[in-house]
């Protein structure tokens, strides 16, 4: 219940305001609420979470707890750093109508994106890959959505200030979590 709490309350930190979800209230915003948008970012998300869930039975099981608690750390540290030097989207001037191109796009940036580097983490550092999968699925469909709805507003807010903030704080997290995972507290 923990792992669904903590991947839950993560990925709705460190989701809003971030380059997928601008990308999705851009669209939406320039092409109104098509339902075919909402489905492709749900869709590009439960992919991507799927790819950091699978990458993570791979690497928990040939680490110790300490080793857990530095691979947190560095993918903590990596969300942080994303978060700090990534900067918005731009839109193209002429967006693409093509729903197959857009879908392409979010999936590329939700790869790298500080959500699924904080997916990555949890899931390893707390061995228990479906809960950290539900909620951070939860997570990112109620990102999609709220972009999806809100579109002109999510648009309009200025979100590097807010996301630097949080990733420094992300970056305080690893940190002490490297620290601990070293022995060293």
């Amino acid at each position: 219940m923990a792992a669904l709490l903590f991947s839950l309350m993560s990925v709705l930190l460190v989701g809003l305001g971030a380059r997928d979800q601008l990308t999705l209230a851009a669209l939406t915003a320039r092409h109104g609420a098509r339902p075919a948008l909402l489905i492709a970012a749900l869709t590009s998300a439960a992919a991507t979470i799927a790819i950091a869930i699978w990458a993570s039975d791979i690497v928990a099981t040939s680490l110790t707890a300490p080793a857990r608690t530095l691979f947190l750390a560095i993918a903590l540290g990596l969300a942080g750093a994303e978060m700090l030097v990534l900067r918005r989207a731009s839109m193209p001037l002429e967006p693409t109508n093509s729903l197959g191109a857009f879908a392409v796009v979010l999936l590329a940036q939700q790869l790298t994106d500080a959500a699924r580097f904080v997916v990555l983490g949890l899931a390893v550092y707390t061995r228990a890959p479906l809960p950290v999968a539900m909620g951070a699925g939860v997570a990112a469909a109620v990102l999609a959505v709220v972009a999806w709805l809100a579109a002109e507003k999510m648009v309009s807010t200025r979100w590097t200030v807010p996301r630097r903030v949080l990733g420094i704080a992300l970056l305080a997290i690893a940190a002490g979590l490297a620290f601990v995972g070293l022995g060293r507290v």
